[in-house]
């Protein structure tokens, strides 16, 4: 029983730890956009396009707002930086990923990108969009 009680002990011990790591981690990516300004891009997909295309922004923090006007299709969007292989997942940019589709007459945000200076391309692929830049000066 006294070891029952020792392994139990060293299991809530562990879980604990666990607990804390995650919620400091959590902290800590939250403190990064803290205090920094977050600008929202808006985009909007209509049949097969954006309507906002070659986009300029400065280095810093973005959400991506992306709207569904008529497109056919629920719509996403994807963000990779130029010259990687777009139709490679380990090359997109996860935070410009819209919380979920955009269904027509819908607008969905990504979380907080932060973008330095450099060439990106973005598109999305259930639209079937062509792949238009995004320069960060």
């Amino acid at each position: 029983m006294k070891n029952v009680k020792s392994i139990i002990a060293a299991l809530a011990i562990v879980l604990a730890f666990g607990f804390s790591a995650n919620a400091q981690e959590t902290m800590q990516k939250d403190n990064m956009t803290k205090g920094a300004k977050v600008t929202t891009v808006q985009l909007e997909q209509t049949k097969g396009k954006f309507t906002q295309q070659n986009v300029s922004l400065e280095a810093g923090n973005y959400v991506f707002a992306v709207s569904n006007n008529n497109a056919g299709v629920d719509v996403g969007f994807v963000l990779v930086p130029a010259g990687k292989d777009v139709s490679n997942p380990e090359n997109h940019i996860k935070n410009a990923y819209v919380s979920q589709v955009v269904a027509n007459g819908k607008t969905e945000k990504s979380a907080v990108v932060s973008l330095a200076k450099g060439e990106y391309v973005y598109f999305c692929p259930l639209n079937k969009t062509p792949q238009y830049s995004l320069t960060v000066q």
